[in-house]
């Protein structure tokens, strides 16, 4: 079986995400290769890369109990957004209406309605 995508990293969403990243940063050892307010990324993008993502009005989950979920999302590298967008569309992904940069990366949800993001990061 051919890959569609290849594993680009895993982002937790958080309200700091500098803050976070600098509590992995130091937990792991990476260091810090992308930054703005919105984004922080650890490491280079692929199995070790580790980002955090700033998500307003965010609620911490409150595992184990259910009240809150988890929240998390995973990264996915194509060479061309449009080109992997659809055919992630055509094995089940939805796209949601809502898309923050989408000329960078493209959210997709997964059959069971979990999100994940495709770029051209790797």
């Amino acid at each position: 079986m051919s890959a569609l995508a290849r594993y680009a990293g895993f982002s937790l969403d958080c309200d700091d995400p500098a803050a976070l990243a600098g509590f992995y940063a130091r937990l792991l050892g990476l260091e810090i290769s992308y930054s703005s307010d919105e984004f922080v990324y650890l490491g280079e993008p692929g199995p070790t890369g580790l980002g955090f993502v700033k998500v307003d009005k965010y609620v911490p989950p409150t595992w184990p109990a259910a009240d809150v979920p988890k929240q998390a999302h995973l990264e996915f590298g194509v060479d061309d957004l449009d080109a992997g967008e659809a055919a992630v569309l055509g094995i089940g992904a939805t796209k949601p209406d809502f898309q923050p940069q989408p000329d960078r990366w493209r959210v997709l949800l997964d059959p069971a309605g979990h999100p994940f993001c495709l770029s051209t990061a790797v």
